[in-house]
């Protein structure tokens, strides 16, 4: 394996280093890390990354993924979503399990991971099911999952109605040592919604979705979760009501932690008149007065994890119309231009955004990250001032469902390393 120098970057690993160094790669380790004006004797390098000017983070982790295969290979590929991660700057991501089959046993486990070996850019980390085939009557066999190197379960794009089964299911988990990921929300409350309930939605003539659908399973979670003392993870957080919860929850010491998605803090509902059915996901866009608080609370620590939710879809299916169409959009490629967004409003500072684009989803889901001598050189290099046009046509994603074909950020990611391979570089 090539050995690599990374000189001159800001290097920013939480906790551990905020200054200018130099990171000498070697076998695909972190083996020095330097300071830029210390003396010392050049290391030989076959590679030389120069990256003044730029930031040098632990590689980012996306918790929260859908590549479809097996089963919907139209949609996304294991490859084809790789190549997307790692144009986003994200060296690692944790696969859903709404596959066909579901990923609920082993040898669906093992065949991700295999898949993903094969492509051998990002690393995938597979959720499986918390039920068979998602069914929410009968917990799959975690134990087996987790030889197959599952780090989590989860139903996601279902809930866990049964509440026993939710209980039984932390419980089962804990022991084990895999991280229970909670899709929120009353199917029943919610049954024939297709965006927020509220003035868009009156307008538009469609059927909506009150925040309550989510945060009431939101607060049956954290019960569970002082109920068995295990932990839980709450996912794709959107509204107002469930911010506050998780935010009382830790207050009180529960071991709760959460996610939002990129639209969640930076669209409303009223996209939905815009954008279309690229507008469509689940749960759906809120009002202005639950982005705020969403936004607020990655501000105050809330909200520990950005992720994606990446969620292709074919463009035959996303130009139904808006009631039939599949919920979800894309999100790898977009989803640190959009971060960075938040650095330049104020609302968190970079290295807050490290820790919840990298440094928080590794924590929690029990994975190595950091930038450290001895650690996999897993590496993400940041442009802060580049300018990034969106254009969803050229994305390495076979998906295009995304409300953001067209926008300008500044910030992308220049360089993705994984085990001190340059798995993708700015053209």
């Amino acid at each position: 394996m090539h050995d690599i120098v990374i000189k001159n970057g800001h290097v920013i690993d939480p906790g551990n280093i905020d200054g200018n160094r130099d990171i000498y790669i070697s076998n695909g380790t972190i083996a020095e890390i330097i300071r830029v004006d210390q003396q010392i004797k050049p290391m030989p390098a076959s590679r030389v990354i120069d990256a003044a000017g730029m930031i040098v983070t632990p590689g980012l982790i996306d918790m929260h993924v859908h590549f479809r295969e097996p089963g919907f290979e139209y949609k996304e590929t294991i490859e084809t979503g790789c190549k997307a991660a790692a144009a986003g700057g994200f060296t690692a991501v944790c696969t859903m399990p709404n596959t066909n089959p579901v990923n609920d046993n082993g040898d669906i486990t093992r065949y991700i991971k295999e898949k993903a070996d094969q492509v051998n850019k990002t690393k995938v980390y597979p959720a499986g099911a918390i039920s068979r085939e998602s069914g929410g009557t009968e917990l799959c066999d975690y134990e087996e999952m987790k030889r197959a190197g599952a780090v989590a379960v989860s139903d996601d794009g279902l809930p866990v109605m049964n509440s026993l089964l939710m209980r039984q299911a932390m419980e089962k988990a804990g022991k084990c040592g895999l991280t229970v990921i909670s899709h929120c929300e009353d199917m029943f409350l919610a049954a024939g919604g297709v965006m927020n309930e509220g003035s868009a939605a009156r307008r538009l003539g469609l059927p909506g979705i009150s925040n309550q659908c989510e945060s009431i399973m939101v607060q049956r979670d954290i019960a569970l979760a002082e109920l068995t003392e295990t932990p839980i993870h709450i996912a794709h957080v959107s509204t107002l009501e469930s911010v506050r919860a998780i935010r009382d929850a830790k207050r009180r010491g529960l071991p709760v932690t959460a996610e939002t998605a990129p639209h969640y803090f930076t669209l409303t509902d009223e996209a939905v008149e815009k954008y279309g059915t690229n507008a469509k996901m689940n749960p759906p866009l809120r009002s202005f007065k639950d982005m705020e608080s969403v936004r607020q609370g990655l501000a105050d620590g809330t909200i520990d994890v950005i992720a994606t939710d990446h969620a292709p879809h074919s463009p035959g299916e996303k130009n139904a119309d808006f009631l039939s169409a599949p919920n979800g959009i894309i999100g790898l490629e977009t989803s640190l231009p959009i971060g960075l967004k938040l650095v330049i409003d104020g609302v968190i500072s970079i290295t807050e955004l490290i820790h919840k684009m990298s440094i928080n989803p590794a924590r929690i889901l029990g994975l190595e990250s950091g930038i450290k001598i001895g650690l996999s050189a897993d590496l993400t290099i940041i442009d802060p001032d580049k300018e990034y046009h969106v254009d969803c046509s050229v994305f390495n994603s076979l998906g295009r469902n995304t409300p953001f074909d067209g926008w300008s950020f500044k910030g992308k990611a220049i360089y993705t390393l994984v085990d001190g391979k340059i798995i993708y570089q700015e053209i």
